[in-house]
């Protein structure tokens, strides 16, 4: 290191008094950061209302709807794959769940439905929309939810002479809440259902 040239100037030295009247100042900021809100700031769901549920409200239970499967008589509905998050941005969760028929050997088709919160306390969960229809002879996989949007991707046969271990037709899909629905946005078309 260089000496100075000449004396030390009194407002190069750092006292004490110095340093504890910067780290009062800046901790007064910090607070004061941390206190003040924009005036407009509020919780807002998609209704625009404002506020919030009161208390935490559970997401409906996939094991205890009633799906519209058409079940062999003594079979029951198999839960696959489920999901839970406010789809619709109302601050109330939905699930949405991945079913099929239950089946000792085999893979029958899959549904998927998104359920919403019972009318009554205690009631079954509502289907609120299919989204995929096990009429349609489908099976899913990578099933999950990004953000409000729900991704997977849809398996099915080119033909009823395809072994139904082996699909051989895919293809990606997302659902998004858009204009008081769930709205099914298909991947690119290659080997496509």
């Amino acid at each position: 290191m260089q000496p100075s040239a000449g004396p030390a100037l009194p407002h190069t030295r750092s006292r004490t008094v110095h340093w504890l009247t910067t780290a009062a100042g800046l901790g007064a900021v910090v607070a004061a950061v941390a206190l003040v809100q924009p005036a407009d700031a509020s919780v807002t769901g998609a209704t625009g209302s404002g506020k919030a549920p009161a208390h935490p409200v559970a997401a409906p239970d996939p094991k205890a709807a009633a799906y519209p499967l058409d079940c062999p008589p003594g079979a029951g509905v198999d839960v696959i794959a489920h999901v839970s998050g406010d789809l619709d941005g109302d601050g109330r969760p939905e699930t949405v769940a991945v079913v099929r028929c239950h089946a000792d050997t085999g893979t029958p088709p899959s549904g998927v439905y998104i359920l919403s919160a019972p009318a009554a306390a205690g009631a079954a969960p509502k289907i609120a929309q299919m989204l995929v229809n096990p009429a349609d002879d489908r099976e899913i996989s990578d099933f999950r939810l990004e953000g409000r949007t729900v991704r997977a991707t849809v398996l099915g046969f080119s033909g009823p002479t395809v072994p139904r271990c082996c699909p051989d037709l895919k293809r990606t899909y997302s659902w998004e809440w858009r204009g008081g629905r769930y709205v099914a946005l298909p991947g690119p078309l290659a080997n496509s259902i």
